[in-house]
């Protein structure tokens, strides 16, 4: 805690240097939900989650000539997490959730080192997170270039933890953190391109992920490739989007990939000021079953609450091995006001393979979400209910006549994000 103090003791003291180029900002997220069915299938006679979790951060920016500079602290409370009078945070939940500097370096170029977000596109293979409230980064430095409408950016990254006595300060660099597709090494590159009507992206990206032996010494890294296209395209009230990626090389624990891909289409239509339609879907491969090697492609580190229904039941935390996806949604989005917005989707879901019983039927997900802007805040509520399939019940391993009649998930989030100074 005496760390957090003087981090935040810092940032205050230099209010006393602000001018035009000196930003500070907050956000305050308190969001509650009900939790019936969010993310699998839950047992009949089981009890509904309920909680409200807080997510807090105050940020700070300064920029001049040369170089830009940004720190972000965030702290995210569960409502009871810590008994009363507790001196310290049970959670252990506060952090520096951005920090890194951005130096110009001339001619378009520039570098950004440090702890920062990286999303690109849809943010369907590399996005924020925003959803979550601990959100997505990243420690890496990326190198940039941008002339006109063209950009690229370059990523390098080399992960290290103090779990290893000998770790960082002596001569080994095994890292011991895994789960969640963490890395040891990345390298990445984006470069885009934007006309009048359309934009496009190509993405290459390794991953490599520590090793070990059976003695659990540090054995190298399996190296992970992901590489492909997004595209972009608007006409009038039409539009069109993209996605086709593939993933070749190693997972963690050495498993062969071959054959894994993803592909994605999204139509959408604006049939009036008030009124925007939309229409697609998604195939994700899965995996044929085979020891040592899998042909599953997994969306790594995206937005992926944005994708696949809004429950979670695919490729949040789960699904990374499975039997893949085919999604085909439609979408309505109505304009109520000059304050307010319902958004409603319908996805029916099915795997890319079959079950061991031969299934593919997974369900019909369908997510309702309404938006008010008040003056200086921001009310979100919204409401999911899973309609399961045969599938469903196999492949979250709760049988039909175990699991509750109806799977749900409702929240209410209210944001607000004060500017202290601009």
């Amino acid at each position: 805690m005496k760390k957090q103090y003087v981090i935040l003791g810092l940032l205050l003291g230099c209010l006393q240097y602000v001018h035009a180029q000196f930003t500070l900002d907050g956000e305050f997220r308190p969001r509650t939900e009900y939790r019936h069915g969010f993310g699998s299938i839950i047992a009949d006679g089981a009890d509904a989650g309920f909680g409200v979790s807080t997510r807090a951060r105050l940020n700070a920016g300064f920029a001049t000539e040369s170089y830009k500079f940004y720190l972000s602290l965030q702290d995210v409370m569960v409502w009871g997490e810590n008994r009363q009078i507790l001196p310290y945070d049970q959670n252990n939940s506060f952090a520096v959730f951005q920090a890194w500097a951005e130096l110009n370096l001339g001619s378009g170029w520039t570098t950004k080192l440090g702890r920062q977000v990286l999303s690109y596109d849809d943010q369907r293979i590399l996005g924020g997170l925003d959803w979550a409230q601990q959100g997505r980064n990243h420690d890496a430095a990326l190198l940039k270039y941008k002339k006109e409408k063209f950009a690229i950016d370059v990523a390098f990254a080399f992960n290290q933890d103090y779990s290893n006595p000998g770790g960082f300060v002596n001569t080994s660099t095994a890292y011991n953190t895994t789960g969640f597709f963490s890395y040891k090494t990345m390298q990445m590159a984006h470069l885009s391109q934007s006309w009048e009507k359309l934009s496009g992206s190509l993405l290459f990206m390794n991953n490599g992920f520590q090793e070990f032996d059976d003695t659990d010494a540090p054995d190298g890294t399996s190296n992970l490739q992901t590489f492909g296209t997004h595209l972009d395209y608007k006409s009038g009230s039409f539009g069109v989007a993209a996605n086709a990626f593939l993933q070749t090389g190693q997972r963690q624990g050495e498993v062969d990939v071959k054959g894994a891909y993803l592909v994605g289409l999204d139509l959408s239509y604006k049939v009036s000021p008030k009124v925007g339609l939309g229409a697609g879907l998604e195939i994700i491969s899965g995996s044929d079953g085979d020891a040592g090697e899998t042909g599953a492609f997994f969306p790594l580190y995206g937005t992926n609450h944005k994708f696949n229904g809004f429950m979670d039941y695919f490729y949040v935390g789960n699904h990374a091995n499975s039997i893949g996806l085919f999604d085909v949604h439609i979408s309505a989005n109505f304009t109520l006001s000059e304050t307010s917005s319902l958004l409603v989707k319908a996805l029916n879901f099915s795997g890319e393979q079959d079950l061991p019983s031969g299934d593919k039927a997974l369900g019909t997900e369908i997510d309702l979400v309404f938006t008010k802007k008040f003056k200086g805040y921001t009310l979100v509520m919204g409401y999911s209910q899973m309609f399961a399939a045969d599938g469903i019940y196999e492949l979250k391993g709760v049988s039909e006549d175990a699991a509750a009649d109806g799977q749900n998930w409702a929240w209410a989030m209210l944001v607000l994000k004060p500017k202290f100074l601009n």
